[in-house]
């Protein structure tokens, strides 16, 4: 049986379900409240480790920009060109290369892979009265219920009821009675006539209607004339079982830094390329880069995890944590066409273009990457 969160008085699977009236107290536990949503649940106060406890950290990988060669700049183009419709090839082919200019521009990033924990009530029809014994412990606290967590880094969400939470009543939207009134003919078993509009003639005819007899009504279909339908709230179970179900998200939270490059060159094309991995450090907590050759990159790795500790610690629990700096390569590619200077730059491990004034492409929409 699929369990429905109270919210909504239409029980359909997925959907929440308000019942007609609240339900009063649930034991000597909680009330449920009509309307009540999930409740979040500020997690268990765990030390995360002293400053006094930096671990040795992994050292910079000896690092420098890919060499570009002018027949692998004139490949990347020709791919580049191929790959729009309105780019023709023969200026790839034909232009002078001029010089390369090689760079380099350093991305910082921190992941955090958190967990947090929602609490809802939720319920499903009571089928197993056999089942229901007397009131067992206590209810588990909601960060004790033990779930595995998926590969890290990995975000996913899962529903998981709270063990001892489960409270066996009588069904709200049916009251105990294991049928509802039927919403098509409101509890009278029949309905107009469809053929005659309930006028008991045949319109344009004045004959007496065959459908319905000459009665103007029909028995109902959706009740089959017994006016009312089994609950489908309890399904005709007449209880229905109430329990405690957490939300566990794991999400993975990331802060992504790119260090300035001076180029004429949309900085954000490079979040859609991969660079050569020089530092990685992983733990359940990572401490900011303090030493690092380009000063923005240690700037952004200390504000990154005070931002990241400050917004996650109290509302989550922090399962793990990973930095990592990627050098990306950057070749500004000068070339002269039909006496023309032009420039384009090749970018990432890809070998992306980026081109600004490519000379030979018609007027169409395709955008310029």
């Amino acid at each position: 049986m699929f369990p429905w969160a109270i919210g909504d008085p239409d029980p359909k699977p997925g959907r929440s379900l308000t019942p007609s009236a609240p339900l009063g107290q649930l034991d000597d536990r909680e009330w449920l409240v009509q309307g009540r949503g999930a409740q979040p649940l500020p997690p268990p106060l765990e030390p995360l480790g002293e400053p006094g406890e930096q671990r040795s950290r992994p050292p910079f990988m000896q690092h420098s920009v890919p060499p570009m060669t002018e027949a692998a700049a004139r490949r990347a183009l020709l791919s580049f060109v191929a790959s729009r419709c309105c780019y023709g090839s023969r200026a790839a082919g034909e232009l002078a290369i001029r010089r390369l200019r090689q760079l380099g521009t350093y991305r910082y990033r921190l992941e955090t892979f958190s967990e947090s924990r929602l609490s809802e009530w939720a319920f499903e029809p009571f089928t197993k009265p056999g089942a229901a014994g007397p009131p067992g412990d206590a209810p588990l606290d909601p960060w004790d219920v033990e779930v595995g967590p998926p590969p890290l880094f990995q975000g996913q969400t899962r529903r998981c009821r709270v063990p001892g939470s489960a409270l066996v009543r009588d069904c709200h939207r049916c009251h105990g009675h294991g049928r509802s009134k039927c919403g098509v003919c409101h509890g009278a078993g029949r309905t107009r006539c469809v053929t005659c509009k309930g006028s008991r003639r045949r319109l344009k005819q004045q004959k007496r209607c065959q459908l319905c007899s000459g009665t103007g009504r029909k028995r109902c279909n959706t009740c089959s004339g017994r006016g009312s339908k089994t609950c489908a709230t309890c399904q005709g179970e007449k209880k229905v079982q109430h329990f405690k179900q957490l939300v566990i998200r794991w999400k993975n939270n990331v802060f992504e830094f790119v260090s300035e490059h001076h180029l004429n060159f949309p900085r954000e094309l490079l979040s859609k390329v991969s660079g050569e991995n020089i530092f990685k450090d992983e733990n359940v907590v990572v401490y900011p880069i303090i030493d690092f050759p380009d000063p923005e990159i240690s700037l952004a790795s200390q504000r990154a995890i005070a931002e990241h500790s400050a917004v996650f610690a109290t509302s989550s629990r922090i399962l793990r944590q990973r930095q990592t700096i990627e050098l990306i390569p950057i070749t500004e590619v000068h070339y002269q066409y039909s006496g023309k200077p032009y420039l384009y730059y090749i970018y990432g491990l890809e070998n992306e273009v980026h081109a600004l004034d490519y000379p030979e492409r018609c007027c169409c929409s395709c955008t310029i990457v």
